[in-house]
């Protein structure tokens, strides 16, 4: 009987190991929320910067090529993706890296040990597109894995980190995706400081990704690892994933601020498995949660719906907003929860709120201002971010909605007296 190559057995082992941590990893049950949280924001990290590399002051926007072309990606795609970003306005607007994720490199790496990228489908190299895409002023992404392999099989850049830091680097690379693959049972704590020394020591000035899927709770230690990490398992075109993920990630609030963020991973909006208020809802929370802002559709074959959720102005500054601090779930009520509050702090004495209906009819929400931290006589002025109007001067106690089935209404209010938020 013929022996099985040590190669071969090393690989079922790296998969077995693999497939036994990606099936169970801790969180994945949704925790029914409390019916209020008193006092609604964590302020600790309030002015604390994370992963101290000049990066990620606010959380990173942009495109990632996964969602919608998983591994049927080419160079055409990711130069034409560049050119589409351009023309629509949405670089403009501050998306701005362009992400390859996995399946851009050959199946094995090269008589000296070096990665290369498939010579079928990026046959100019990556060098030649970064400098494709810097040349219209964007950022170009890449991915790799903290295992043997990436999660499609190509080489992964454990044991390689300083090897492959510096070819990143050569090639003019801004981002890397760090994924969780093949990881061999090693520990994630132990699998990407690695890579962040092997980044920090060259001479390029790359954003690092963690993506470890939650598994070992990274908010709790990634925050002087990367400038964003994981919370969660990969994101699903659909309604049930969405709001699942949601609630996973608004467990770490108070662990993201500028330089590092928590990552409900990429945005779907507009790969067809939700309707338009469910993906409108998707980006409010998303913005609201100070998430990354990775568009995962196709843009050059954007519908003008999608558009219209994607560059709203209003709710980018959300997301971006200098104050970087999560906004987090503070009410729920309704069956199973499903007529929940939202709220998180914004620069200038600012709230942003939003009325997220979850339940599978109309109903009317209400925030209230003990539920907020306010003090119940401050008045503030109340500006629908979707709408683009401001709809009430001097509101004070509490405000209400009607929102429709699966919908999210979007607010900031705005103090017209003394606002203090607890």
């Amino acid at each position: 009987m013929a022996s099985i190559p040590l190669f071969l057995l090393l690989s079922l082992y790296a998969l077995y190991i693999t497939m036994a941590t990606r099936i169970s990893p801790p969180f994945l049950a949704i925790e029914r929320p409390a019916s209020s949280f008193r006092p609604p924001f964590d302020t600790s990290n309030y002015g604390k910067l994370q992963l101290n590399n000049g990066l990620a002051l606010t959380p990173q926007m942009g495109w990632n090529s996964w969602n919608f072309f998983g591994c049927n990606i080419n160079e055409e795609v990711i130069r034409e993706t560049a050119d589409a970003l351009i023309s629509t306005g949405l670089a403009d607007l501050g998306y701005n890296y362009v992400n390859i994720d996995d399946c851009w490199s050959s199946l094995t790496r090269n008589q000296k040990g070096g990665l290369e990228p498939d010579p079928e489908t990026f046959p100019s190299g990556i060098k030649a597109l970064a400098d494709y895409v810097h040349e219209k002023s964007l950022k170009l992404g890449i991915y790799s894995d903290a295992g043997v392999f990436t999660c499609q099989v190509r080489p992964g850049s454990l044991y390689h980190e300083n090897d492959d830091a510096e070819l990143f680097a050569s090639w003019g690379v801004d981002y890397l995706k760090y994924d969780n693959c093949f990881n061999l049972g090693i520990k994630p704590e132990e699998r990407y400081p690695p890579m962040r020394d092997a980044l920090n020591s060259t001479w390029r000035t790359i954003f690092y990704s963690i993506c470890e899927w939650g598994v070992d709770d990274p908010a709790l230690w990634a925050g002087k690892v990367g400038n964003s990490w994981r919370t969660t398992d990969d994101i699903t075109d659909s309604w049930k994933s969405m709001t699942a993920i949601a609630d996973l990630n608004d467990k770490w609030a108070s662990y993201a601020g500028p330089g590092g963020w928590n990552d409900p991973d990429m945005l779907e909006v507009g790969n067809g498995g939700m309707t338009y208020l469910e993906y409108r809802g998707h980006f409010s929370i998303w913005a609201l949660m100070k998430s990354p802002l990775l568009i995962g559709c196709d843009v050059r074959n954007m519908t003008a719906e999608t558009f219209e959720i994607l560059s709203n102005e209003e709710v980018i500054a959300v997301n971006q907003d200098p104050l970087g601090v999560q906004g987090r779930k503070v009410s729920v009520g309704g069956k199973n929860g499903c007529s929940q509050v939202w709220a998180g702090p914004l620069s200038g004495n600012r709230l942003v709120v939003a009325l997220w209906n979850r339940c599978s009819e109309a109903v009317t929400i209400t925030a209230k201002w003990e539920t907020l931290g306010l003090d119940s006589t401050t008045t503030v002025s109340i500006r629908d971010l979707w709408k683009h109007e401001t709809l009430q001067e001097n509101v004070s106690g509490t405000y209400g909605a009607q929102v429709d089935a699966h919908d999210c209404k979007m607010f900031i209010f705005s103090p017209t007296s003394s606002l203090s938020v607890s």
